[in-house]
């Protein structure tokens, strides 16, 4: 590997505020840190000199929560997000299916919100856009989906629950259509899939991604392939939690050891998503009074699982979005640290993912129990507000304590930033952007803290250290060219202002993307 001199630009590093160059060394680590006059007594001891021209060097972003074949699977497929109409959204894939030549076809990123008529499409709507084609149309959240026909029968997910006979989908029926249409492609196409996503990510400056599978939600090949690709030099990195519950440590320890997972976490799900009406919620739904959620757990479950991998030394968490299934998540963890002790369970920091609807006395459980909230700010972004889709599922007095960014930091509760993509796009500034202009002041972070929850939060997250430039530190950055920034280089953060835009993203020295 050359030995490189970086300089002429703006160094985010706490260890020399001003600085404007680095070197990386052969060995992928950052060599030495310094200004310009310190530059120029480098410049004949490297390999490559190259000029920033004025770009912002950070570490490198971690997507804290991913799911990778099914984003690739989503750059090739059919993308219903900006449909307005389920007319317009049946057009897309009837032209999907004149290309496809009668393969299957993945479409994504629905909302009936959206669309003039006001409801999901039917499965007899897919069965004549797609001329009997096997089709899986997965709502934006992914807690919902409607399948043809053709995909119904594969996946005998006709009468399980969750399963209505407009073809919409959810729970048993979801999870069965989903693990039919991803067993009928190919491994290479998989892995050309996963590939894809990764490097997606390296062009937005994602050095690191953590792949959140499982049995429920991919399959044990898939979520190999993503370790694997993961570790191929000039690939953003991949970290992976496995969601399958255990009793005991010995489990624990096996189950992790056999994935080789970080943990198993992830989208264990305590319950579902907001928009899918699957979130569980202490009220009803505003706009399905009958309706409050569905409990996929128990917190007899959370606790025996919590206290099985504490023991081990294995990382625990769950999928959690409402408020009651935020009761019953901290409920089972507490009674976890009655059993295995508090020290115990805080040692191998538990992670929420999602957290969407903590109050106060949780956020205060949260941090006590040591736990780490993984959040999405980009659902605030494009859910949140009076005016949303939350505040028509939730009715807009619940809003406002929705995802509390500002109120977790404050209480020490450890923040992770991430996509969830494909439920929305790897987009680091975007998250960014979400996070410090929450529709909801007062659960507002400044830039700062969105970018170290954004960087080191995600090594945090898995129990890693990272995220922060420093001479002997790995090289994991990136370069930025950043058009309104404030004195110190940090893009200055307002709506409607211009978003960075990656120039070079490194891993361990390699260089991932280059503009």
């Amino acid at each position: 590997m050359s030995t490189t001199l970086y300089r002429g630009g703006t160094v985010h590093t706490p260890d020399q505020p001003g600085a404007t160059a680095l070197v990386v060394g052969g060995d992928g680590r950052i060599a030495w840190i310094g200004d310009e006059e310190g530059a120029a007594s480098h410049r004949d001891g490297v390999d490559v000199v190259i000029d920033l021209d004025g770009g912002l060097v950070l570490p490198a972003f971690v997507d804290a929560h991913v799911h990778l074949s099914h984003t690739g699977m989503g750059l090739r497929g059919v993308d219903l997000g900006t449909t307005t109409s389920v007319a317009e959204a049946l057009r897309r894939i009837e032209d999907a299916a004149r290309r496809n030549g009668g393969r299957p076809i993945f479409a994504f990123g629905w909302q009936e919100q959206a669309w003039v008529e006001g409801r999901p499409m039917t499965s007899a709507e897919l069965d004549r856009a797609s001329y009997g084609g096997v089709v899986y149309a997965s709502r934006v959240d992914g807690h919902s989906a409607v399948v043809s026909s053709a995909l119904a029968m594969m996946s005998a997910a006709r009468g399980m629950p969750g399963w209505t006979e407009t073809g919409f989908v959810t729970r048993d029926s979801k999870n069965a259509a989903r693990a039919a249409f991803d067993a009928a492609g190919s491994r290479q196409q998989r892995r050309d899939d996963i590939e894809a996503a990764l490097r997606e990510a390296a062009a937005v400056g994602l050095a690191v991604v953590h792949e959140c599978g499982g049995p429920l939600l991919t399959s044990a090949d898939d979520f190999a392939d993503v370790l694997d690709l993961g570790t191929r030099p000039g690939l953003t990195r991949t970290v992976g939690y496995w969601a399958e519950p255990v009793t005991d440590p010995e489990q624990a320890r096996a189950l992790t050891a056999l994935h080789g997972a970080a943990g198993l976490a992830g989208d264990l799900n305590i319950d579902g998503s907001i928009g899918s009406r699957t979130a569980l919620l202490r009220q009803p739904y505003a706009d399905d009074p009958g309706c409050s959620g569905t409990a996929y757990r128990t917190a007899a479950g959370v606790r025996d699982h919590v206290a099985a991998c504490a023991a081990a030394g294995v990382q625990s968490g769950f999928h959690v979005i409402g408020d009651a299934g935020m009761d019953t998540v901290l409920d089972g963890i507490e009674a976890a640290a009655g059993l295995v002790g508090l020290d115990t369970v805080r040692a191998t920091r538990p992670r929420l993912e999602h957290a969407e609807m903590v109050d106060a006395e949780g956020i205060a459980r949260m941090a006590r129990l040591g736990v780490v909230a993984s959040v999405q700010p980009s659902f605030d972004a494009a859910w949140g507000g009076p005016h949303g889709m939350y505040a028509e599922r939730l009715g807009a007095a619940r809003v406002p304590g929705t995802n509390p960014f500002a109120q977790l930091e404050q209480a020490g509760v450890a923040l992770a930033l991430g996509s969830d993509s494909p439920v929305t796009p790897f987009d680091p500034w975007g998250a960014v952007w979400g996070a410090v202009l929450h529709h909801e002041p007062a659960a507002r972070l400044d830039v700062r803290s969105a970018i170290a929850a954004h960087t080191a939060g995600g090594w945090a997250a898995a129990r890693e250290v990272g995220g922060v430039l420093r001479v002997g530190a790995p090289a994991t950055l990136a370069v930025w060219d950043v058009v309104d920034a404030g004195p110190d280089g940090v893009p200055l953060v307002a709506e409607g202002a211009p978003r960075p835009t990656c120039r070079r993203t490194l891993r361990d020295g390699l260089v991932l993307h280059e503009a």
